[in-house]
């Protein structure tokens, strides 16, 4: 069955950086463009950022963009998120998935920006 297990989350000042990492079972990784999104309790889950198959397009929302880069290995089917300038406004639950996305939802990896 398809898997989704984010990890990297924490608690960081602001203006720090974090590497969150989403490992990916049970379906053709490399067959799938992927995403990360990111969710505070009461409000929509909101895209962050989605990388093609091979890794060479991405996009990025614009509340992140030029601080945020999404990767992904699909020799170890794993999509990366690395985060740096983070800001409060960042602070969220953050997840992966394929795009488009699939019903399944990981438990997501917290991310706390604070002083």
């Amino acid at each position: 069955q398809v898997q989704l297990v984010e990890s990297g989350g924490g608690l960081v000042q602001p203006g720090g950086s974090l590497r969150l990492s989403c490992a990916a079972s049970g379906f053709t990784f490399r067959s799938y463009a992927m995403s990360w999104h990111r969710q505070n309790p009461g409000k929509e889950r909101e895209l962050v950022a989605l990388i093609s198959l091979s890794g060479g397009t991405t996009t990025y929302a614009d509340s992140v963009k030029g601080r945020f880069t999404i990767s992904r290995d699909n020799a170890k089917n794993t999509v990366y998120l690395q985060m740096n300038s983070l800001k409060p406004e960042d602070t969220a639950v953050y997840y992966c998935n394929t795009y488009p996305t699939r019903a399944y939802w990981g438990q997501g990896t917290q991310v706390t920006v604070s002083s």
